[in-house]
């Protein structure tokens, strides 16, 4: 997934392109989630991979556990939830940053 295919594209008058900052939603709960616990390595981008063999769908885990997007790496020892469903955090990614 291009996570900046739908994200609005500027022109600044000396030429620049620029992207707007994305807006990323809240992941809504659900009771079919999956729960680990971090250990140390683990990284947003490798869960992913093992969860739903795309790592460039590292956002849905960081921000159902509201992860700082500064780092990819939860602290160890944390419970971190990972979404069933990263096809529901999809559609509302797009929804959100649908161009205008």
């Amino acid at each position: 997934m291009n996570r900046y295919s739908n994200i609005d594209r500027t022109l600044t008058d000396e030429g620049k392109r620029y992207y707007r900052n994305p807006i990323y939603p809240d992941i809504p709960l659900s009771e079919d989630d999956i729960y680990v616990i971090t250990t140390v390595g683990d990284r947003y981008d490798t869960l992913a991979l093992q969860f739903y063999s795309d790592s460039s769908l590292w956002w849905v885990i960081a921000m159902a556990n509201n992860g700082e997007r500064a780092s990819l790496i939860p602290t160890p020892g944390q419970q971190l939830r990972i979404p069933a469903d990263s096809t529901q955090a999809i559609q509302l990614y797009e929804q959100i940053n649908r161009i205008r």
